[in-house]
């Protein structure tokens, strides 16, 4: 199974850190369903939003399964390291850094993908972040900024180099963001050219595909992104099906149960005025296979409390919604 410093995990499967998704609730969710490690919401390293509520929410990580992972984000060396000291002080076990995300409003401020194009800054952010804790620092990347600067190769050297004690990488540049072909060809080139654990990652949904994927590149484990949205029980489903278990299919009740879970855990989290907001797009996420979909979201997004909710859900899950499901 894959090392991170002292931390042998579970399993060859991680929860990819997603913003606005992998929130305490979702993380704890996938965890108790088999993820092998789980990573917070990306964090910024600006000192200035750290008493945020945006901030304070991403920060908890109380209770959690171990090792606590807490991405930050950010593009000034100092700036980087302060926060891996902070985040640490509060309980993070491990520190990853994004450089990976293709969001506009993170790459404009220099940070996320953008990073990519200036190996000498990756270098120096990566050195001062190693250098501030005594955790294991992860980073997550691209194979570069765009199809004709593909660094990753390069990018993952400098991290080894570095210190960083894991990779993980989405097989897309930073200009590709989430469309096109994944090159995992990349990513088997960055795992030869490397010692420590790579995380294949990039359009994983199924076993089937993350066995594919780990024959293909050679890495160390895969990373779930977008495919567990809606279905916290795949990371589980991967890592049954890696250790050659049989794989169960997740009954409607059991997905009821599941979303009932979720939906209360949010509520509990961010308070109810909140939670039932956040709950809308997590229930849209479980719905999304269904062929009543749009239908079913809209009348769950004109719901304005936590029992409303949970009312709309047991009635979703009447037996005809059964039946769509088991069809």
């Amino acid at each position: 199974m894959p090392q991170i410093g002292p931390y042998k995990l579970a399993n060859q499967v991680a929860l990819a850190p997603m913003a606005g998704v992998t929130d305490l609730p979702f993380r704890r969710l996938c965890a108790q369903m088999g993820a092998g490690l789980v990573v917070s919401e990306m964090i910024s390293s600006n000192p200035r939003l750290r008493h945020s509520r945006k901030t304070a929410w991403r920060s908890v990580h109380d209770a959690e399964v171990e090792p606590r992972s807490v991405q930050i984000a950010g593009s000034e060396p100092a700036e980087m390291a302060a926060a891996a000291r902070y985040n640490v002080n509060a309980g993070a076990q491990i520190i990853d850094i994004n450089m990976g995300c293709p969001a506009k409003k993170v790459c404009k401020k220099a940070a996320g993908s953008a990073l990519l194009a200036d190996e000498a800054l990756v270098r120096d952010i990566l050195k001062a972040v190693v250098a501030a804790v005594a955790v294991p620092v992860t980073l997550k990347i691209r194979t570069g900024a765009c199809p004709d600067a593909r660094n990753g190769v390069t990018i993952a050297r400098i991290a080894e180099d570095a210190g960083i004690a894991a990779l993980a990488v989405h097989g897309r540049t930073r200009a590709c963001k989430f469309e096109g072909d994944v090159e995992y060809d990349t990513i088997a080139a960055i795992v030869e050219a490397t010692e420590f654990p790579v995380f294949a990652n990039g359009d994983i949904d199924s076993p089937e595909k993350a066995a594919r994927v780990l024959a293909h590149t050679g890495a160390a484990g895969v990373m779930v992104g977008r495919a567990a949205q809606g279905r916290p029980w795949l990371c589980g489903q991967i890592a049954a099906h890696l250790a050659g278990d049989p794989v169960a299919d997740v009954p409607a009740e059991q997905q009821q149960a599941i979303l009932r879970r979720h939906l209360l855990a949010l509520h509990d989290f961010y308070g109810e005025f909140m939670g039932v907001r956040i709950a809308r797009k997590h229930v849209a996420w479980y719905l999304q296979d269904q062929p009543d979909c749009r239908s079913r979201r809209t009348a769950f997004n004109s719901l304005q409390s936590a029992t409303e909710q949970l009312q709309q859900i047991d009635q979703f899950f009447n037996t005809d919604f059964n039946k769509e499901l088991a069809a």
